[in-house]
């Protein structure tokens, strides 16, 4: 065939698979799968992407790889739109970029009965938790990229995977994403599980005498999902068992994915075998999303309920709300039922109104947390905020994790269990103990210290409000 003669859903497919070829597969997961196909006009190819950070990204990283490998295939001059447009018609993507070539060939075993695939899982996923659902940002793209190739190739690569990170920012997202794709997609079986059921399925396991049914529930199958691994710390006999547990999944080439509030040396009481397993893969850390971000989740909320809400009020929760996804998308929720209840339009001052408890009871009217002041004192003393939560005593990091612990103290509302608990699980009387040194230096009018303080608050107050 002649390359006058190929019509533009060919030369799309053409060009699709020229890139494929040129890129990794992460690369290619993460934003040509995303991609959707929309027609062509003089010249002009319309792809449809998720949300202005997509396309942003997109923009810089492969738009002129696109546009001239479509030129080349066409034999003729063409450019590239991206039109901003989550679209959930799948008889259209039939030309787009999400469908690799291996399906093509599996595609017969794939097509099972429903009942079928839904009997692949013991477990009870949540079928919103999607990759297509999911707003990838620079905080989340690393960590988005690699479920994705876990899920399309599961106990290949990166495995174990551990994704961690502060509440309410999309790990167990990400965690069902790749189980509800695995279960779309084939037939081996997953189990997704949270360590508390998990643990409560041991000690039941004791009580009615029925250990070998219990280690077969989880021994038997090819992929295992375990949320919050933080609350293992203290168990000795479910950290044994979730041991023997990783050795038989691991030894046998089945996938593993762990999620945690916090990287794996900061968790405590965990036994050094257990510790050394969870190392031993690929971890991976969620952070809060920028504002960019945090618009687009906005929007792709609104879209998915299918509901209008005006950029000031959308600007305004991205604003007030700066760590925490699922409260985000609370505020969504809560406009729209009471716009939907009420027949009421949404105006600024109603937001304003009725977010009222959601934004003060998250601590981020502000926009400042103990996290956020972590790492804003560490980027400002150049060192690694996982120092100054960890256990070394060195100078250079005891200065900086004296002044951050002040600083939270006295910009939150956090009490000192808290803040001790966020430092990596010190003493509660150790935070009590800095603060009054910092205290003690400031009012004994130190200058180091004083010009220390007084810029890094007004940093990350200032900070606080751009994001």
């Amino acid at each position: 065939m002649s390359e006058e003669s190929l019509n533009i859903t060919e030369i799309w497919t053409r060009t699709t698979a020229e890139i494929r070829g040129k890129v990794s597969d992460s690369d290619y997961s993460s934003w040509f799968s995303r991609l959707r196909f929309d027609g062509e006009k003089n010249g002009c190819v319309t792809l449809n992407v998720p949300s202005a950070f997509f396309r942003d990204g997109f923009e810089s990283k492969y738009r002129t790889l696109v546009e001239s490998t479509l030129t080349e295939i066409s034999g003729r001059p063409m450019t590239v739109k991206l039109v901003i447009k989550k679209d959930t018609d799948t008889s259209r993507t039939a030309p787009a970029a999400a469908a690799p070539a291996r399906d093509t060939a599996d595609r017969s075993k794939d097509q099972k009965p429903v009942r079928e695939k839904k009997n692949s899982s013991d477990c009870q996923l949540n079928p919103a938790y999607t990759f297509d659902s999911f707003v990838p940002g620079e905080n989340s793209n690393f960590a988005y990229s690699a479920a994705m190739a876990i899920a399309k190739n599961p106990g290949s690569v990166y495995n174990p995977c551990l994704l961690y990170g502060g509440v309410g920012l999309g790990k167990t997202h990400l965690l069902q994403s790749i189980g509800n794709y695995i279960q779309q997609n084939s037939n081996i079986k997953i189990m997704y599980v949270t360590t508390e059921n998990f643990t409560n399925d041991f000690i039941q396991s004791i009580n009615d005498k029925t250990q070998s049914q219990f280690q077969k529930k989880y021994r038997k199958v090819s992929v295992l999902l375990m949320d919050d691994i933080q609350f293992l710390q203290k168990k000795e006999g479910i950290q044994s068992e979730l041991f023997n547990t990783f050795n038989d999944l691991y030894d046998t080439g089945r996938q593993i994915v762990f999620t945690s509030d916090r990287p794996v040396e900061e968790l405590r009481d965990i036994s050094d075998r257990l510790r050394s397993r969870f190392e031993r893969g690929l971890c991976i850390d969620i952070q809060p999303p920028d504002y960019e971000t945090r618009i687009a989740i906005l929007k792709a909320k609104c879209a998915e309920k299918n509901f209008t809400i005006s950029s000031d009020v959308l600007e305004y929760i991205a604003k007030n709300i700066s760590s925490n996804v699922r409260a985000l998308e609370s505020c969504i929720t809560k406009l729209i039922a009471y716009s939907t209840l009420l027949n009421k339009d949404i105006s600024l001052e109603t937001a304003k109104e009725q977010l009222k408890q959601i934004i003060n009871s998250n601590n981020d009217t502000s926009g400042i947390t103990i996290d956020f002041i972590i790492r804003s004192t560490a980027a400002y003393f150049n060192v690694s905020p996982f120092d100054i939560k960890g256990k070394s005593r060195g100078q250079s990091i005891i200065i900086p994790r004296q002044i951050a612990m002040y600083l939270c103290r006295t910009l939150t509302d956090y009490s000192t269990n808290e803040i001790a608990s966020e430092f990596g699980g010190k003493n509660h009387t150790t935070v009590i103990y800095y603060v009054q040194k910092v205290s003690s230096l400031i009012q004994a009018e130190d200058p180091d210290t004083m010009n220390t303080v007084t810029k890094l608050t007004n940093l990350i107050k200032q900070e606080s409000k751009r994001n």
